[in-house]
């Protein structure tokens, strides 16, 4: 059984006058019933939507995410660090830099000394990870094999450092009704870390078609 995460990290961590982070009370017991990573991942899977932009580019808070049901990669990283934040767990953000493809941004969290992750995405191999990782770097090249685009090439190369959310509240990032581009602006110009040489990429093959429609599978067209 999954433990939760009060369980795991301690008491709920909540702002003035019992108040986190400026959420109101029904969004707080929203946030409050997502007692796990799992329970978080499970959310953003079968109660909230993949964006896909039909009105153009956006980036929504946490706020806007609970309230509209509709996420991107982004979003749903961001949601789900001010899910983990409630329950007392650092907000932590993990960027994936790609090749002739989209980035890709996880939710990061620690349990017993190891690292996992959360995300939103359109393709089923890039969403939660178990915290069984020692390294960021571990946890990045997990993701390594189900990171391709449309042509089939394997387009994962970097990762940044992690990146602390606190740095941003006096923006609002979680409760914010406008878009919140100050963090993904903020994460593509931080440094990232390569995680191949430049002959493994010389050497690297394309996906093969039945990892292609594995990871298609549930995916919003």
């Amino acid at each position: 059984m999954a433990r939760s995460l009060a369980a795991a990290r301690g008491p709920t961590q909540l702002g003035h006058n019992g108040a986190a982070d400026g959420f109101s009370g029904h969004e707080r017991r929203e946030f409050q019933r997502l007692r796990t990573p799992e329970r978080i991942q499970a959310f953003l899977d079968t109660e909230v939507g993949y964006n896909k932009e039909p009105l153009g580019a956006t980036c929504r808070s946490p706020r806007r995410v609970l309230r509209d049901r509709l996420a991107h990669c982004v979003e749903g990283a961001l949601f789900a660090a001010a899910a983990l934040r409630v329950h007392g767990f650092p907000p932590l953000l993990l960027d994936l830099e790609a090749v002739r493809d989209d980035d890709h941004v996880l939710a990061i969290f620690r349990q017993h000394g190891r690292w996992g992750a959360i995300a939103k995405s359109n393709y089923s191999g890039l969403r939660f990870r178990e915290p069984v990782y020692r390294t960021l770097r571990e946890l990045a090249m997990s993701y390594f094999e189900h990171y391709y685009n449309l042509a089939g090439e394997k387009t994962l190369r970097t990762y940044s450092r992690p990146v602390a959310l606190g740095r941003f509240d006096r923006l609002g990032w979680m409760t914010a009704d406008e878009d919140v581009w100050f963090i993904p602006e903020y994460l593509v110009s931080i440094s990232h870390t390569p995680l191949l040489t430049s002959s493994m990429t010389r050497r690297l093959n394309r996906v093969d078609a039945r990892l292609q429609a594995a990871g298609k599978l549930g995916g919003v067209s």
